[in-house]
């Protein structure tokens, strides 16, 4: 049933006018949205951490070992229950960079892979009592694992 502006109904109600209003209501409500949605994500950008530490939460986190690929750095920080790691680039660029980490006791992993310009991570696991294995990568050319260690 069409309604148009006089409060017309029926088969001879004018549809082009009624779908015109339609279409700009909508519009408008989108346009608000939209209006709405954008300063969220252009006041609220995701803050980079300064260090391996501060990506980590900082706290007592404290870098345990760490593996020098060339352009970047792998991390691996404790604060006595929790690993973190995290793949520090020795300067901000666009290659792809990745840190995980994986627990011995039931070979839960936990990874982060991306376009970032300064770090991966972190990847945290809960793993006291347990031997880990973290790696890390830069690019196609660079890749470390640690094997299974830090087993405390």
């Amino acid at each position: 049933m069409l309604i148009n502006n006089t409060g017309i109904s029926g088969p001879g109600a004018p549809r082009k006018e009624i779908m015109h209003k339609v279409v700009k209501k909508v519009a408008l409500s989108v346009s608000a949205a939209v209006a709405l949605a954008v300063p969220l994500s252009v006041n609220d950008p995701a803050m980079a951490a300064s260090s391996p530490i501060a990506a980590c939460g900082g706290g007592s986190y404290h870098v345990i070992d760490k593996h020098d690929l060339g352009p970047a750095v792998i991390y691996l920080l404790y604060n006595g229950t929790t690993n973190c790691v995290v793949t520090w680039k020795d300067s901000p660029n666009t290659t792809s960079v990745y840190a995980s980490i994986q627990r011995q006791s039931d070979g839960k992993e936990v990874q982060d892979v991306g376009y970032y310009s300064t770090y991966a991570g972190p990847v945290k696991l809960n793993a006291a009592g347990t031997c880990v294995w973290w790696m890390g990568g830069y690019g196609n050319s660079y890749e470390w694992g640690s094997g299974w260690s830090h087993c405390a």
